[in-house]
């Protein structure tokens, strides 16, 4: 491109030398020899009136007399009757321009000035002309290299933006050039790095979150699987298989929900549940775990408590929660189950060594974790809590208190699709 504008603008520049160039040579070459011709005959008639009057005056006409005012480059020649030509300057070789005019007395002046004098003049012209279209080429190009990296410079930026957007990296650049119509390209790429990044910040989070919520499942569902592989009692076999079934059931659940969420995260499926088999449906999951480890996990609490959430979600929240205390607690885990107001709340504590002060205020941020792990459990136990108008909090931090906080009336949303429709 930067090749193209500097050859087109130095094609036009070229092509109005040109047509000025020429014009301008023909108007000064006419103008040096009308010129020229005129200061002849203004000679020839200057020194016809010298003679004129030297001879009304009876005076002597001769060549030092007339030799002052004719010029070093013109040759003259002045004829009167009776006398000898009187000859002024060196005869001219070649091509001349000269002019005759005849006196009041009879004498007849011819004055001549060699052609090549006005030749030299019109060469000096021509070379001014030709230094004055030289500079005016080279500040084309000039002009023309610094127009093209203006606006050469800027495509190759966003070109360069373009294909980092197609790489991956949606970084915007903030890079302005001072032309309104790149500068409005640039501000589109901007906003459209913006929107990509933020699309792939939810699709990585979609991810991980999915990662997650899907590994306490299996891990549980591998769980009974061992218990099937390690036992020969048909009964046993069948109440964990059962166990495993409702395992399949809830990673069907999760499955089902993560699509939802991301077709549209605005869509809700909370309905009024049991707490009670939750939390037993927790406890029957995760006691082989803890019993594994020589640990002990319990519920305690108000009974046949009636909240308002997905089921499934509450599990997922539950089971984040359990599984914290598995990797990071210690002792007897106790989930608690009580009423505040309008609420209901489960308790979930241990008797480990609870949560590190620098860690309190962040422990539901992502990517925070006070050992190996990946660090977003707890935001994801949150997300899912806050979906259906729930809340999780840190209430105590030694020994570790979480709080998962339920609505115990139904949405209103859900009490008006109970409602006939009159049609």
């Amino acid at each position: 491109m930067r090749r193209r504008l500097i050859q087109s603008t130095l094609a036009v520049v070229l092509v109005v030398i040109a047509v000025f160039g020429v014009s301008l040579v023909i108007v000064e070459t006419r103008t040096i020899s009308n010129s020229a011709q005129e200061r002849v005959e203004s000679e020839a008639v200057r020194l016809a009136s010298i003679v004129d009057s030297r001879i009304l005056a009876a005076e002597n006409v001769n060549a030092d007399v007339l030799r002052n005012p004719v010029s070093k480059d013109q040759y003259a020649v002045i004829r009167m009757p009776g006398k000898p030509p009187i000859e002024i300057g060196d005869r001219p070789e070649g091509d001349t321009i000269h002019s005759t005019q005849r006196g009041e007395e009879g004498e007849t002046v011819t004055v001549q000035e060699p052609r090549s004098a006005v030749t030299r003049e019109v060469g000096r012209t021509l070379l001014i002309i030709g230094l004055v279209a030289l500079l005016a080429v080279v500040a084309a190009v000039l002009l023309a290299v610094r127009q093209a990296n203006r606006l050469a410079s800027p495509l190759t930026d966003l070109a360069e933006t373009a294909e980092r957007l197609g790489s991956g990296d949606p970084r915007p650049r903030h890079k302005r050039y001072g032309v309104p119509e790149l500068d409005r390209v640039a501000d589109v790429l901007d906003a459209s790095a913006e929107r990509i990044g933020r699309m792939l910040t939810a699709e990585r989070r979609l991810a991980a979150d999915a990662s997650h919520q899907l590994r306490t499942p299996l891990t549980a569902l591998s769980m009974r699987l061992e218990e099937i592989t390690l036992t020969d009692d048909p009964d046993t076999v069948k109440e964990e298989a059962t166990i495993a079934l409702t395992q399949v059931e809830r990673l069907t659940d999760v499955v089902q929900r993560l699509l939802t969420n991301s077709r549209d995260p605005r869509t809700g499926s909370a309905v009024t549940f049991d707490l009670d088999e939750v939390i037993q449906q927790q406890l029957a999951e995760w006691r082989p775990a803890y019993r594994g480890v020589g640990r002990a996990i319990v519920s305690s609490g108000k009974r046949h408590l009636q909240a308002v959430g997905t089921p499934g979600a509450v599990a997922q929240v539950l089971a984040a929660l359990i599984e914290n205390s598995l990797m990071h607690g210690g002792g007897t885990v106790a989930l608690r189950t009580r009423v505040t107001g309008n609420q209901a709340v489960i308790e979930v504590t241990d008797e480990g060594p609870g949560v590190p002060a620098d860690l309190g205020a962040r422990i539901f941020e992502r990517t925070i974790s006070g050992r190996n792990s990946t660090g977003i459990g707890l935001a994801v136990a949150r997300d899912l809590a806050e979906a259906d108008g729930g809340r999780l909090e840190l209430l105590q931090a030694q020994p570790p208190v979480f709080g998962l906080f339920l609505s115990r009336t139904p949405p209103a949303r859900a009490l008006d699709d109970d409602q006939p429709t009159v049609r």
